[in-house]
């Protein structure tokens, strides 16, 4: 094996060797950095808001005299009751209803 040969074959093992080390220290810095993401175990999910749960909301909002509102607010969602809101308007409509006072 000629001088040039094996000069260009040690270049050649020290750029792996380099390419090696700069992945190394990237997964290192990666692991060490405060950016890593959140495992989905701890951040709490939002319950899931069911018919049932909703309908016992608006049945003692109603108890309490909130009967006309619950019906103008079931309206406002496109329905005459309950059964016919999207579930995806839940958090909204118990928002509008834990609005409720008094003076609406």
């Amino acid at each position: 094996m000629s001088k040039m040969s094996e000069m260009a074959a040690t270049i050649e093992d020290l750029r792996s060797a380099a390419a090696a080390i700069n992945e190394a220290t990237n997964w290192l810095a990666k692991q060490f950095s405060g950016d890593e993401p959140v495992p989905e175990e701890t951040i709490p999910a939002e319950p899931v808001l069911t018919l049932e749960a909703v309908r016992a909301v608006l049945a003692n909002k109603s108890r309490a005299g909130f009967t006309a509102q619950i019906r103008l607010l079931l309206q406002k969602y496109g329905a005459d009751k309950l059964s016919g809101i999207d579930p995806a308007n839940y958090k909204a409509l118990l928002a509008d209803v834990e609005g409720l006072t008094d003076a609406t």
